[in-house]
């Protein structure tokens, strides 16, 4: 495991964090991690980034399934233009090594966790708590234990979190406990690496139309989940869920924006106001 050196005594940075195009086509030309990218918003993270010539660096621990991603959004592209790296979110070691295959990496996006934890809070057992807590918030660490070394100044780390945590659901309180520890360690973490010039952030995402969202709510595939969606979403403000390609452009915008930390971006289509 590599230990790192955090704050002023670290690096002997004294100039303010740079300032950047804030729009996200300021992200061409950079490499971003996403821990999470085979699927969801975190594939459409990587499509997004490569439409805007980012170089994705797509992180899962299924090897098919990355495979898969990766060819999906490198498309037609050059091979180096998109790169996989199969890692379990929450293992260190495994990310310090997805992060010296990518090189450079400019930001990193975390969507991995998924949904731990679940059942009456009586009944999940201490194991069952600790994995959720383990998942999310170990997760972060990790993620971030192996970035912030390699990350330049005005770099990047964001994390995913969820309305669960404002809006919470019975049967559900281990995986909630883990996503709201997530939005305190986006706020220490933004605290404790600014001398080093780099963000932390957060985005609390609402229910949106993915796979992991389709398997919670036990929905099939195909039209007949297509519709049982629909119907599902129609009583939101905006009559409908929102896609993974609506998810993740928040999470690019945490990237593009240079004067974004600390901060817990809420991307829900108005469901907290209903």
């Amino acid at each position: 495991m590599t230990a790192m050196t955090t704050g002023p005594a670290a690096t002997a940075e004294t100039a303010p964090a740079p300032v950047r195009s804030a729009l996200p086509s300021g992200l061409a030309g950079t490499t971003v991690a996403v821990i999470g990218g085979s699927s969801g918003i975190g594939l459409a993270a990587g499509g997004l980034l490569r439409s805007l010539g980012a170089r994705p660096v797509l992180i899962g621990r299924d090897p098919g399934r990355l495979a898969d991603a990766v060819a999906r959004v490198r498309a037609d592209g050059p091979e180096d233009a998109v790169l996989g790296a199969v890692a379990d979110g929450a293992d260190e070691d495994a990310l310090n090594e997805a992060f010296d295959r990518a090189g450079t990496v400019d930001h990193v996006l975390v969507t991995a966790g998924g949904i731990n934890g679940a059942g009456p809070f009586g009944e999940i057992t201490r194991d069952a708590a600790s994995a959720a807590l383990d998942a999310r918030v170990w997760g972060a660490f990790a993620a971030a234990r192996a970035a912030a070394p390699r990350l330049p100044a005005g770099g990047s780390i964001t994390f995913a979190s969820g309305t669960y945590v404002t809006r919470p659901v019975p049967g559900l309180s281990g995986s909630i406990a883990g996503i709201g520890a997530v939005e305190a360690v986006a706020r220490a973490l933004a605290v404790e690496l600014a001398p080093r010039r780099l963000r932390v952030n957060a985005v609390r995402f609402g229910v949106f139309d993915t796979p992991l969202a389709r398997n919670v709510m036990g929905v099939p595939a195909g039209p007949d989940g297509d519709a049982a969606m629909a119907a599902a979403g129609a009583g939101l403000p905006l009559g409908r869920f929102g896609t993974p390609e609506e998810a993740a452009s928040a999470a690019l915008f945490l990237m593009a924006d240079t004067y974004m930390t600390g901060q817990i971006l809420t991307v829900d289509g108005g469901a907290a106001l209903v």
